[in-house]
């Protein structure tokens, strides 16, 4: 079993990582149980990951609809707590929208990575657990050389 350093080499082999895509409907469990919102990519869009790319905690950079460029922290995997059978990219951008944007234009940068999936013994220790990958992801996006990922050309096409 590899620890997290050898997990963390590995995903950094891969990162930057663009992805784009349209918004669609997830589990229903972001906003509502866990209270984190999530925009949710297509199969289509997770299948383009790199086969060898670690699943995980990843953190970047935002767009939706071609709008302001937000920090994200990104689930990527198939969610142990829940024992998902279907492999996702879960986004939850760190921004306050008024509506929900299903069917919107999503776009994200990933750039860096924090852990490896794991499951939890309760609700409260996997929301704790989000909530520690979204004040570390916005602490690291902080970071000069994370910086330039924000005005990447990359948000700025449509």
């Amino acid at each position: 079993m590899r620890g997290i350093f050898g997990c963390v080499r590995m995903a950094e082999k891969f990162l930057p990582h663009y992805a784009e895509g349209e918004v669609v409907k997830g589990f229903g469990r972001g906003s509502k149980e866990l209270g984190i919102p999530t925009a949710n990519f297509p199969e289509n869009v997770v299948e383009k990951l790199p086969a060898d790319m670690p699943t995980g905690v990843y953190y970047g950079w935002a767009n939706v609809d071609g709008g302001e460029v937000h920090k994200m922290c990104m689930s990527v995997g198939w969610n142990p707590y829940y024992k998902n059978t279907k492999k996702t990219m879960e986004t939850h951008i760190m921004h306050k929208f008024q509506d929900d944007f299903y069917g919107s234009r999503l776009k994200v940068v990933m750039v860096g990575y924090i852990r490896p999936m794991s499951t939890f013994a309760s609700l409260d220790e996997l929301i704790t657990a989000i909530k520690n990958d979204i004040s570390e992801s916005d602490r690291k996006l902080e970071e000069p050389k994370m910086q330039h990922y924000k005005v990447n050309n990359f948000f700025a096409s449509s």
